[in-house]
């Protein structure tokens, strides 16, 4: 996991925000040359200066802090206790910051169907169009968390379990406008028959386990959480016969990135599917895995305990808090400037595959709308999905980056990168693209 903490600009190196570690020091080090990063109201702490090349920490990789007499055993053991540490501090992290322990956030979700699940022309690139849905849908998000008793257990966190909720609030005025004036009489009808089915649609699929579990946030089941943003997902297998737990290839996949600041949230939500003939030529001829194609895009804008504000919807603003909120939820859309720091997306060919769309509130999401199965599909380079926004005083940008072929459910990292949004441009990667160092 990694922050997205110094910058590299034309006037050289300028970190953004400055990380410091403290570990308890010797009592017979008092000879030691003084650290310039000493506190002295802390004199029993060292601070470990990151820029010192001679640094390093272990992350539970490598071997150099067994003996040589460990036995193998004994070695994975300890390396299993580290990732099982991990999976404790991931599932409390995501219950306590994102989660807010289980209280109900209310969010208007603006749904969009892509082309090629509801009979349309693709555009003239052959990209599939992205249909709004004339209205947003109302929903109530939580969570609650259960507690499993088993002799299995070893830790008390083992038997944790995390429940989601979401839950629809029906509106009795849904009349829309919406982009109708984009599609001919013959397309607005099939979108009418569409839409008619959205919310049971949009509302039965599900982008977590039904339990989540400590040991799901390991990277092969795709969910993780660092810093203000986290990422979830679920995929449903194309053959259970031939399927091993975290490698595909699926018949299904939804991911899910969010970010939260505060009381508010935003989350983008991806449902993936093969096509059917596609499935089936698979199985008669069993040589070309079927790729993953984008079914539905959801953006939830949310605020924790009450709707949020939404000017454009006429509400009456009473503050000047509200008129910040709906802002930073339904204001300007698209991130300042793009993306801020784009990520690599493979060759040409490959960016080919993806889409970049501003959203309301200031938000740019880039995402692949067709995802290749097979392991031979651009030499194996993987899939990235990302969401920028600046929903105050500060700018974030996650990043999901998943492995390629059968393992696309498998995060190779979820990145953060956070910069105040009054310094964006001054401290804007000018990389052209690449991945943060591990």
């Amino acid at each position: 996991l990694s922050h997205h903490s110094p910058f590299t600009t034309s006037g050289g190196f300028l970190p953004v925000r400055k990380t410091r570690t403290a570990i308890a020091k010797d009592n017979d080090d008092d000879d030691k040359t003084k650290n310039p990063f000493q506190d002295e109201k802390y004199p029993d702490l060292e601070f470990v200066d990151y820029s010192n090349s001679e640094y390093s920490t272990d992350q539970g990789f490598g071997d150099d802090l067994f003996a040589v007499e460990s036995t193998d055993a004994e070695i994975e053991a300890m390396r299993e206790d580290r990732r099982r540490r991990n999976d404790e501090f991931q599932f409390e992290t995501y219950f306590e910051n994102f989660l807010k322990k289980g209280e109900s956030y209310n969010g208007e979700w603006t749904i969009y169907k892509t082309s090629t699940f509801i009979g349309l022309n693709s555009d003239e690139n052959d990209h599939p169009r992205l249909v709004r849905a004339q209205q947003p849908i109302k929903v109530v998000s939580s969570a609650y968390r259960i507690e499993l008793q088993s002799k299995s257990n070893k830790f008390p966190v083992d038997g944790s379990r995390i429940c989601h909720e979401e839950v629809i609030v029906k509106e009795e005025n849904n009349d829309g406008g919406g982009s109708d004036d984009l599609f001919n009489d013959e397309e607005k009808e099939v979108i009418k028959q569409w839409e008619e089915l959205i919310e049971d649609e949009i509302m039965g699929n599900k982008y977590w386990p039904d339990q989540l579990s400590p040991k799901d946030f390991r990277g092969p089941q795709g969910i993780m959480c660092v810093g203000n943003g986290h990422t979830i997902c679920s995929a449903v297998p194309l053959s259970e016969a031939e399927t091993k737990e975290g490698v595909g290839p699926y018949a299904e996949m939804r991911t899910e990135i969010g970010i939260w600041d505060g009381d508010l949230r935003m989350r983008v939500k991806f449902d993936y599917s093969i096509i059917e003939s596609e499935r089936k030529a698979f199985q008669e001829t069993g040589t070309l895995l079927p790729p993953l194609y984008l079914k539905s895009m959801t953006v939830c804008r949310e605020a924790r305990g009450k709707w949020p504000k939404n000017s454009i919807a006429d509400e009456v603003m009473v503050s000047e808090a509200d008129l910040i909120e709906s802002e930073v939820l339904f204001g300007i859309p698209g991130a300042q400037g793009g993306l801020y720091d784009p990520p690599p997306v493979g060759s040409d060919e490959q960016a080919e595959q993806y889409m970049l769309m501003d959203l309301e509130g200031g938000g740019t999401v880039l995402f692949p709308y067709l995802i290749n199965q097979d392991l031979n599909a651009f030499n194996g380079f993987g899939w990235v999905t990302s969401l920028d926004w600046s929903p105050g005083a500060q700018r974030y940008q996650l990043d999901r980056k998943v492995k390629g072929g059968k393992d696309i459910l498998g995060l190779r990292t979820l990145e953060l990168s956070e910069v105040r949004s009054a310094d964006a441009e001054t401290y804007r990667p000018r990389d052209g693209g690449v991945d943060m160092r591990q």
